[in-house]
């Protein structure tokens, strides 16, 4: 197969454009060093198809990139192909049905916003930029994701092509199997989704928020509060706890809280209990009660993950006694790198969310913690890397497992599904995939 045989375009290593496209697929400035020796950009779906029919054809094993906010690169691979569907990005909405149909390219951001022309709303990433293809096969940890439950359960359907080339829908009736490893295999799925069959949801009315900022030194009791307070949280509020260095150097613990109801009072009652922090009377900076936009928590989200960095994340489930996780979150607040790098804390506790389907993703827990290295130097590569990877790792005893939007599982691979699931996956991989054309996990449990 030549490249005048796609709509899109076809690089071999070592083609005018081969290197500037493996980069482009990366929104890390981090790229690793790692080769693949086709590249595809698919313009259509049928390009879809006839990548995998050519990887077929040559014995090459498949990567898939649809926005490329992979933190660790997974669909970058040496040898292979790296199949890019960022193209495939269109959307139809029916607001009649709450459905709608999204390609694996589109960004939750615009997601949203074509979505709110018709007063609809779906639980996208938290990030801009983040595409829905990588977001959904993961699970899709995203605004109001406590109400809503993880975005891969949203999934209705999905057309996808299979290591056999072949386009094929798969839902609760068809290919049945297929449509339970799409949500949650992440970036271990064996097939090319082009397209997400998705419902979606009344638009929240008013969105709000309450932000603080309290010095170092109470650490203990903040955290101590914040996991007292937790399963009295309102669903609609996602209560995280930052930790960073602020615009002096020094480090700084920020309590934020976006809240997504339907009438002001509601918002005014949620966000009343963030006033009841036992250190309230240290915090440097209160603003108890905002009203915002969707555009504001994304760009709140932007500033701390900003373009044109380089990136290293690595994160935990737990629910571990609080004061068993406070030596290790002291140790990285007092390691803490300059900003934008940080730590996060949310209070997330699925047992008060809508009930769990049966499908691949199955590990979360009531707290989620994650460390994101951020930096633009080169020389820091080795010192962030470890700064993440190191503290995680001396965490992990108290961890009950990881999600894949922040895994680092080339350098420390972790549980990311139940072991019944992983070993469910296993048997469906061998059924659909059974040559291994598509890349597994870079590491697992």
């Amino acid at each position: 197969m030549t490249a005048d045989e796609f709509d899109g375009a076809l690089l071999r290593r070592g083609d005018a454009g081969y290197e500037d496209a493996r980069r482009a697929t990366m929104w890390n400035a981090f790229v690793p060093d790692r080769f693949p020796d086709v590249i595809v950009q698919a313009a259509t779906e049928q390009d879809a198809v006839r990548a995998v029919r050519l990887a077929r054809d040559e014995g090459l094993r498949i990567g898939v990139r649809s926005g490329g906010h992979s933190w660790a690169g997974n669909h970058v691979r040496d040898g292979g192909m790296l199949l890019d569907v960022s193209r495939l990005d269109e959307v139809t909405v029916n607001p009649a049905s709450s459905r709608a149909t999204v390609g694996p390219g589109r960004a939750g951001t615009s997601l949203l916003e074509e979505l709110a022309e018709h007063d609809l709303f779906f639980p996208g990433g938290h990030c801009v930029g983040v595409c829905v293809g990588g977001y959904l096969l993961q699970g899709g940890f995203g605004w109001n994701g406590r109400v809503h439950g993880p975005a891969c359960q949203s999934v209705e359907a999905i057309d996808v092509v299979t290591a056999e080339g072949e386009l094929v829908r798969a839902d609760a009736t068809q290919h049945a199997d297929l449509y339970w490893a799409a949500r949650g295999a992440g970036p271990g799925f064996f097939g090319v989704v082009t397209r997400f069959h998705v419902r979606v949801y009344p638009l929240p009315k008013v969105i709000a928020n309450g932000v603080y900022l309290y010095p170092l030194d109470v650490l203990e009791e903040l955290f101590t509060w914040a996991a007292e307070i937790g399963p009295r949280v309102a669903r609609t509020m996602e209560l995280m706890l930052l930790i960073h260095r602020d615009e002096a150097g020094e480090v700084e613990i920020a309590v934020t809280a976006p809240t997504l109801v339907d009438t002001d009072e509601e918002a005014d009652e949620v966000l009343a209990i963030l006033e009841s922090c036992p250190v309230r009377d240290r915090a440097r900076l209160a603003m108890p009660n905002l009203r915002v936009t969707m555009a504001d928590l994304f760009a709140g989200s932007h500033a701390i993950y900003p373009d044109e960095h380089r990136y290293v994340a690595d994160n935990m489930w737990t629910h571990a006694p609080v004061a068993d996780l406070l030596p290790g979150i002291r140790a990285i607040a007092e390691s803490m790198p300059p900003a934008p790098s940080h730590f996060l804390w949310m209070n997330w506790d699925p047992a008060g969310g809508p009930p769990r389907e049966d499908m691949a993703f199955s590990v979360e827990d009531t707290t989620y913690l994650a460390m994101y290295g951020v930096w633009e130097d080169p020389a820091l590569d080795d010192a962030r890397v470890d700064w993440a990877t190191s503290h995680m790792r001396a965490m992990s005893p108290l961890a009950s497992g990881i999600q894949l939007a922040d895994e680092n599982l080339g350098r420390r691979p972790a549980k990311f599904v139940s072991d019944a699931n992983l070993a469910r996956l296993d048997e469906i991989r061998a059924a659909y995939d059974p040559d291994g054309r598509f890349h597994p996990w870079m590491g697992r449990l």
